[in-house]
């Protein structure tokens, strides 16, 4: 009897926590807003998600946004994830970890294997930009810049693309196979200080990079600045090449634009990535079609009640 007793007092207890709290600790609450993240109108990343969804005009346009949207980086996205239970948002599939939950989209998942064969289709190109050729403070600046660019296209260089989450392109040569043709690199560029910018996508590669080749071409000192995609070209041929946040090499996540056509054989791909929708862990949404996510961004759906499997 008075085991029977402490039981019914447990139910009972358990039944009014239930009432007054709402739903468990694993239960999603459908009924809840949708938070929207989104990168600023200067990311690649944000380019190739709205053309890839469908909804070209929010690329550059943030009047077209669901009202309320959060403005975050990468990094920043990635951390709201983790905490923010009713938020959704999009990165780069280099970026992507098990902190947070990687959408399907389409029905196709998003790893390297389905981005090659060309099945997961919201997809993007990394590339490069160089500043013009005689347009560095000096020869050994160039050099050092133009033998990082053959390196990245190297079987080396293509080890830590993939190593780092990114898809590379084909490659048939080492960089013990060229180093001769960068007489440079046998010499101490200790002195040498090589500036890097542009999408912050690639930031996480472009570091990898670095720190690989700093000893294979005389340690110079690379310095990483990343900001953005447009900053990749405003600031090694563009209009701030210049200035103060000047870049012997940038990068951008997205196609480059009519507008940053730079000199011949001073920009180029180098690698192939995807963008992932992704939201928290206790999300109980798995795969979001492009028209879904545009009703999200949009402000069509503002409930997850919404969006439906």
């Amino acid at each position: 009897m008075k085991k029977i007793m402490i039981l019914s007092t447990i139910l009972v207890i358990g039944f009014g926590l239930t009432s007054c709290g709402g739903t468990s600790e694993n239960e999603f609450d459908t009924s809840k807003t949708i938070t929207v993240y989104t990168r600023d109108t200067s990311s690649g990343t944000r380019a190739g998600f709205m053309s890839g969804i469908d909804f070209k005009e929010a690329a550059e346009d943030n009047s077209v946004l669901v009202d309320g949207f959060v403005t975050k980086d990468n990094t920043g996205i990635l951390t709201a994830m983790i905490t923010d239970e009713y938020g959704i948002g999009y990165i780069s599939l280099a970026s992507l970890n098990n902190t947070v939950k990687g959408l399907l989209f389409e029905g196709v998942e998003p790893n390297i294997v389905n981005v090659m064969n060309n099945t997961y289709e919201l997809k993007r190109p990394f590339n490069y930009v160089l500043r013009a050729d005689g347009d560095f403070d000096s020869d050994e600046e160039e050099q050092i810049a133009k033998a990082f660019i053959a390196f990245i296209g190297t079987i080396d260089g293509a080890d830590i693309i993939a190593d780092k989450g990114a898809i590379p392109l084909d490659s048939t040569e080492t960089w013990d196979d060229i180093k001769a043709n960068h007489s440079i690199c046998s010499g101490d560029n200790s002195s040498v200080t090589i500036k890097f910018g542009g999408s912050d996508s690639i930031e996480k590669i472009a570091k990898a990079l670095t720190e690989a080749f700093v000893p294979k071409c005389g340690d110079f000192v690379p310095e990483h600045d990343h900001t953005g995609s447009s900053d990749g070209f405003k600031r090694t041929q563009g209009s701030e090449k210049d200035g103060d946040s000047a870049k012997h090499i940038g990068f951008a996540s997205r196609p480059f634009k009519d507008t940053e056509q730079g000199q011949d054989g001073t920009q180029g791909q180098l690698a192939w990535d995807a963008i992932v929708a992704i939201v928290h862990l206790n999300n109980h949404l798995n795969d979001v079609t492009a028209e879904d996510l545009k009703n999200i961004f949009s402000g069509t759906y503002s409930k997850w009640e919404d969006i439906t499997e």
